[in-house]
């Protein structure tokens, strides 16, 4: 399915609502400038996994997302770190920085933490977060904050007092107002990883719930959601079941066909 935009004066077709297989930069150069509201993506962390030996371009892709993001749009970037030599590489702050630089705004850093950790280690805490980065283009359009953790104070009048810059103290401004009985999530999120289906095939889905919980939050329906490393296409599947229209882009066959069956089998898994 394509839907025609209009770019310089013209109108141009997007590949809208389903799997791209081919290389994402060389793809995303075929889109017009601001087309896409929503990218949730991750992708691979420095060397921890090979992905059938497949390469990318950091600087390529991260430039086309800039260009292709429509003003108020929102890029969802998960990463992680390798430890090479006993130090973190810090990849992922390099990667944040490099977005800053190209324009985008660094909107929220966020956690995904795990229920698990896949490499304990004797030396240091266990891993069990990565980092979801949330980048905007200007400010966010869409801003759909979800509301489901319990407040224990639920019913109780808001109070107390908050300092201002010169050390002065004066009452809050929300002061006088009855605490809700379920508030907006923290910035990390906890997240529970299951396998179910035909995506254990792939070496590293990330969670369904973390997909359509960035989707519901950034972007509206009927809006354009991209993965540029789409995998098992779980984003793609997310964004579908939420009412978005989807682009995954994945240079693996073998991945695109398994994104493929999921599409297709929709909510059974």
């Amino acid at each position: 399915m394509t839907i025609q935009i209009r770019f310089d004066g013209e109108k141009m077709n997007l590949p809208v609502n389903q799997i791209i297989c081919g290389d994402n930069v060389e793809t995303l150069r075929g889109f017009p400038d601001d087309c896409i509201d929503l990218t949730v993506t991750s992708p691979p962390y420095d060397n921890l996994r090979t992905y059938g030996g497949h390469s990318w371009d950091f600087e390529g892709v991260a430039q086309q997302l800039w260009r292709v993001t429509k003003p108020g749009g929102v890029v969802v970037w998960v990463v992680n770190d390798a430890t090479v030599d006993g130090s973190e590489t810090g990849t992922s702050f390099r990667q944040a920085l490099r977005f800053m630089e190209i324009g985008f705004r660094l909107h929220d850093t966020m956690i995904y933490a795990k229920d698990q950790c896949a490499f304990p280690d004797t030396v240091r805490y266990y891993a069990a977060f990565e980092y979801m980065f949330v980048f905007s283009k200007g400010a966010p359009v869409a801003v759909n904050l979800l509301a489901d953790r319990t407040n224990r104070s639920a019913g109780r009048d808001v109070d107390g007092m908050e300092r201002r810059p010169d050390g002065t103290q004066v009452p809050k401004p929300c002061s006088g107002n009855i605490i809700k009985a379920n508030g907006v999530r923290w910035n990390w999120w906890l997240l529970y990883h299951q396998h179910r289906g035909i995506e254990t095939n792939h070496p590293a889905t990330f969670p369904e719930a973390l997909a359509r919980d960035h989707i519901l939050s950034w972007s509206n329906e009927s809006d354009t959601v991209l993965d540029p490393f789409s995998g098992s296409g779980t984003t793609a599947k997310m964004a579908k079941l939420m009412g978005r229209r989807y682009i995954g882009i994945e240079v693996n066959a073998e991945y695109c066909e398994i994104a493929e069956e999921r599409l297709r089998q929709g909510v059974l898994f």
